[in-house]
């Protein structure tokens, strides 16, 4: 059992990130698909996909994409996005509510990070969502993680 699975999302794309991978694969849920539809609405990836993963006879993994997955053998499938001559876009990912203290803003409360270069992502009422569109909306809610 997993305590916290988005710090498991967080890690993984930090991890696959440092070693310059172009795709990491994630177990799924619909939290953290919402979660990776605001990082590429941001422009820190490049795309998702939610399929099933499976192994053939030879031990070569497959991959189907299927927009209703869900179970054990859900995968999420994340394309990094990395620039021309191969910088990272993502530079740093910090996890800020965490199972045994949680952080919650108010839409008043919320700055930008890094002078706007980075992002807030926040689970609000209206859905999971960057502090720009908090803001914009003038909705709180559970700061979740920073990225930049």
């Amino acid at each position: 059992m997993m305590t916290d699975p988005l710090a498991d999302m967080l890690t993984r794309i930090r991890n696959a990130n440092r070693i310059e991978r172009p795709v990491v694969d994630i177990p799924s849920t619909k939290f953290k698909a919402r979660v990776a539809q605001v990082l590429k609405d941001e422009g820190f990836i490049i795309d998702f996909h939610v399929g099933i993963s499976d192994k053939d006879d030879q031990g070569v993994s497959t991959f189907k994409i299927q927009t209703d997955a869900t179970g054990p053998k859900a995968v999420l499938r994340v394309f990094l996005k990395h620039g021309p001559e191969g910088q990272k876009v993502i530079r740093e990912v910090h996890r800020a509510s965490r199972p045994g203290r949680r952080l919650y803003r108010r839409h008043d409360q919320l700055r930008p990070v890094l002078d706007g270069l980075g992002i807030a992502i926040l689970s609000t009422s209206r859905g999971v969502m960057s502090d720009r569109q908090a803001r914009a909306n003038k909705v709180g809610g559970e700061l979740l993680c920073t990225v930049w």
